[in-house]
């Protein structure tokens, strides 16, 4: 398992930021917790929350990006990389904090300027149709 998310880490990284995050399409939900500050309070609680989530976000297919100006890293790990292609689509941290949602299908679910719970975020993504369908279907 851990050798498996090694490799996608890494499959990520040599295939460089994808400007609109094209490449989880249909595969994955994306979350972009995204800020100007890492030491801001909120980025802090919001990465803090999400980091003992692990198993709720693998079964959601939920992606962690977290973006600081021009650097980004993807989950948990410690370092960042540097990307002149951050999508200003979605990202714009002149805001402070900003969480987007982003769905199977490529669209925007949710877009906040404040710290985004478990519940919430849950919630949220269950109440998608395609989320129900797998929930259907791995019964």
């Amino acid at each position: 398992m851990k050798s498996t998310v090694v490799i996608v880490f890494l499959f990520i990284m040599f295939q460089g930021f994808s400007q609109d995050f094209k490449k989880h399409q249909w595969k994955n939900r994306v979350l972009i917790v995204s800020t100007i500050d890492d030491t801001s309070s909120d980025f802090l609680k919001q990465i803090d929350l999400l980091k003992n989530l692990n198993q709720e976000l693998k079964e959601r297919k939920l992606i962690i990006y977290q973006i600081v100006n021009d650097k980004y890293k993807v989950g948990f790990s410690s370092n960042f990389n540097s990307s002149n292609s951050i999508s200003k689509k979605y990202v714009n941290t002149k805001k402070g904090l900003q969480i987007i949602l982003i769905g199977l299908d490529g669209g925007v679910k949710l877009k906040q300027n404040y710290v985004l719970t478990a519940e919430k975020l849950f919630a949220i993504i269950d109440g998608m149709p395609m989320r129900k369908r797998e929930l259907r279907k791995n019964k």
